[in-house]
């Protein structure tokens, strides 16, 4: 297990602009900020999106994409550092006017409105390629 202990720094809070990339306002937010380590939480909406499911037995992601305006119930992830440049990690329950949920590795997805808040933590955290899960993980 890979454990330290952390504490926080900034704290923000972001209004995510209407038609912009959800998670490339979550990376922009982070240079603007100097941000390379941290952790947020968000709430919504969208317009369309693509979450990815990652395929333990083939060790690759799949891709679903739904072209429909979804709430975004919940949303949790961490900005960290991958090759060098930023990424915001990012999970996402998207919920369908039906109230069917769905859920996954927010890839991309078209803000209608959203709603963030970010904490940064004292720590770097960079990714790096695991062998055993074929992920990049946390150093």
């Amino acid at each position: 297990m890979n454990v330290r202990e952390v504490e926080t720094e900034r704290e923000f809070l972001a209004r995510l602009e209407h038609g912009a990339d959800w998670r490339e306002e979550l990376e922009e937010l982070a240079a603007a900020e100097d941000l390379d380590a941290a952790w947020f939480t968000a709430m919504g909406a969208v317009q369309d999106a693509e979450l990815w499911y990652y395929d333990q037995d083939d060790f690759e992601y799949k891709a679903a994409r739904f072209e429909e305006p979804l709430e975004v119930a919940a949303c949790v992830g961490n900005i960290s550092l991958l090759e060098g440049e930023l990424f915001a990690h990012t999970h996402a329950v998207l919920s369908r006017r039906s109230g069917q949920a769905l859920a996954g590795h927010l890839d991309r997805a078209t803000v209608f409105a959203g709603e963030v808040y970010v904490c940064e933590l004292d720590t770097t955290l960079e990714r790096e390629h695991d062998d055993a899960t074929d992920l990049d993980l946390w150093l």
